[in-house]
């Protein structure tokens, strides 16, 4: 990875460290206070955050005041962004100013679609697709140009990272190839809960090259009760919760959180030691106190300095 390119997360990366990524979602709402508690709820736990963008295609406060909150918490942020609401002079300023106020980390996303929203009747803009867009943040990063070829003062030179769905059925690596050659330095993956079926598909993607074209952060959501692991592993697109965890989870009653926080711990044992995995990203739903568990039981606090 190149000197210069992001911030902490990037730096961690470059070292070979086995990084930990959080996730907050801005609230529907116009005060900054929950985004600060989650954030300062998480300091010293993970090395950067990501700030969601629409989730669910509903209305949130925007990830670049999410970014603000985040930076000032003393957390780096990753901002996502979707190319579903914007178009190319908006994405570009949302590159810009989100990069001022603190992002070192750029997650390139389509977006929910409309239809599963509040606003069903909405727009969906889609002036630049995801690649295109991955291809946007790389010219601004290595030629400091827009689009139109305007050169930038101080252009941002963001990690820049995208998604996949390695359990999607079917799987098509081609387009996670697609945006791997417009510029993605790394990939953060749907929530993940069969560690056999992740290393399968890891052994697959040697064969395009993957580990050494990008970093791969897994996601993972401690489960909290039976009927959460049967919600997502019903509804939620590549998302295969095995029926013992479920049934663990039925079996615990009101201990499940607890079941539920020892089960990803076994996940996560079993993540690292599939060879290239980078780090874990873990989204649990605005459960602080989960997150901070969960990496003090891997043994993955305290976090290391970026510094080497």
């Amino acid at each position: 990875m190149n000197p210069g390119i992001g911030g902490r997360l990037a730096a961690l990366l470059a070292l070979g460290e086995f990084v930990v990524t959080g996730e907050i979602v801005p609230p529907v709402g116009g005060s900054l206070d929950a985004i600060t508690d989650h954030a300062v709820a998480l300091v010293g736990s993970v090395d950067a955050v990501n700030l969601t963008d629409n989730p669910t295609a509903t209305p949130h406060m925007s990830p670049l005041a999410g970014v603000a909150a985040t930076a000032a918490a003393g957390i780096e942020p990753t901002v996502q962004l979707t190319v579903r609401d914007r178009n190319r002079l908006a994405l570009t300023g949302d590159l810009l100013g989100a990069w001022a106020l603190g992002a070192r980390n750029v997650f390139i996303m389509s977006g929910d679609p409309i239809r599963i929203g509040d606003h069903p009747e909405a727009s969906v803009v889609g002036d630049l697709g995801v690649n295109d867009m991955i291809a946007l943040a790389r010219r601004m990063r290595e030629d400091g140009t827009t689009l139109a070829g305007a050169e930038l003062a101080e252009p941002p030179r963001y990690l820049i990272g995208v998604a996949d769905v390695p359990l999607a059925d079917p799987y098509d690596a081609v387009k996670l190839d697609g945006k791997l050659d417009a510029g993605a330095d790394f990939v953060m993956t749907q929530i993940l809960y069969d560690a056999d079926a992740l290393a399968a598909w890891a052994e697959r993607m040697r064969a395009h090259g993957l580990f050494e074209r990008a970093k791969v952060i897994v996601g993972i959501t401690p489960l909290r009760s039976a009927n959460q692991a049967r919600f997502m592993d019903t509804k939620l697109p590549g998302v295969s919760v095995p029926a013992v965890t479920i049934d663990a989870l039925e079996a615990a009653g009101v201990d499940a959180p607890s079941v539920g926080l020892e089960l990803a711990v076994q996940l996560v044992g079993a993540i690292r030691r599939i060879p290239g995995v980078a780090g874990i990203h873990v989204m649990a739903m605005g459960h602080d106190e989960t997150t901070r568990a969960l990496v003090a039981k891997v043994g993955l606090f305290p976090r290391p300095a970026a510094a080497g």
